[in-house]
């Protein structure tokens, strides 16, 4: 019997131990990793049980009174329910239709270009952004979107708004476009690994039969990628609901509570500063268990549709 068919079928702690005494630099490299998620995802996920009690700090975790599905209801009833629900759907949606595709058009431009300097001048430039604290760019967008700034004056000079970051309607646009000036570069990167990729014969062939630009990027470099798309499709769809919730919080205010207060802010606001921490424990429960819905949603359309999942 060959050795690989005899390996496979040993137990799997038997190759498991097998695997880390070979490969023990790799394990212990991993080791900060996994210690990480332990302590800051898993281990607060007893929180949860606050959810569906009356916690009071005095008593504890799990000496407060419990009340059941009450914080729900109380949300779910309360007058900020469904306008924390549209402008989380909407803000997201419209992030995912304008800001999704557009690292994978900026990587498809990049892939055509054939100065090699150039190109990587360009994605230098481009990723620079990314590395700015987050607190420095809303610092710059407010500069520029309050009452003296440039956009502002250029609104105020088309008829618009005059100070467009305490304008509701303008919240979404100035979260979605600093957001691409941001992310961009940043974001292209996975997609430009996947286009060194393409099996460069393919493009030959495109060729051969007359397949212009146009048409090999149509019919062989974007089919080429559409796995890795799915994927980070997949992935962007299961923080639907979890909005960059760090930067709403940064450049909204009352006067644009209207269209920029959001599930995530709004549990900020409930748990940090009114100190309500079982109210929002169960908003933001409410929140993760509708991102996993649709994660796995989601993830089984793609299975069934394209043979490409995560899971």
């Amino acid at each position: 019997m060959p050795v690989e068919i005899t390996a496979r079928k040993k137990p799997f702690r038997q190759r498991l131990r097998r695997d880390m005494r070979e490969n023990w630099v790799v394990y212990l490299l991993l080791l900060p990793v996994i210690i990480w998620y332990i302590i800051f995802c898993y281990l607060p996920m007893f929180g949860i049980v606050m959810a569906f009690e009356n916690f009071k700090f005095a008593k504890g975790l799990f000496g407060s009174a419990w009340v059941g599905f009450k914080n729900f209801q109380k949300f779910f009833s309360s007058y900020y329910f469904w306008r924390l629900l549209r402008n989380t759907l909407t803000l997201s949606i419209k992030d995912l239709i304008i800001a999704f595709p557009a690292p994978i058009i900026f990587a498809l431009m990049l892939n055509e270009l054939r100065s090699r300097k150039f190109k990587k001048s360009i994605q230098t430039i481009s990723y620079l952004p990314y590395f700015i604290s987050m607190v420095v760019v809303c610092g710059m967008v407010k500069t520029f979107t309050e009452s003296t700034g440039v956009f502002s004056q250029i609104s105020q000079a088309l008829g618009g708004p005059k100070e467009l970051i305490s304008n509701p309607g303008s919240f979404h646009g100035i979260m979605i476009t600093s957001g691409i000036w941001q992310g961009l570069g940043y974001g292209s990167v996975v997609y430009i690994s996947a286009l060194t990729a393409v099996d460069h014969e393919l493009y030959d062939s495109a060729k051969l039969d007359g397949a212009n630009r146009w048409q090999q990027t149509l019919h062989v470099t974007i089919p080429g990628i559409m796995p890795t798309i799915i994927i980070m499709l997949i992935m962007r769809v299961g923080h639907l609901m979890s909005v960059n919730y760090q930067k709403i919080i940064l450049l909204y205010s009352p006067a644009t509570y209207e269209t920029a207060d959001t599930i995530s802010t709004f549990v900020y606001r409930k748990g940090l500063l009114d100190g309500d921490y079982a109210y929002a424990a169960a908003v933001d429960m409410f929140n993760s268990v509708i991102n996993t819905i649709l994660l796995v949603t989601v993830n089984w359309i793609s299975r069934r549709k394209s043979e490409t999942s995560l899971f």
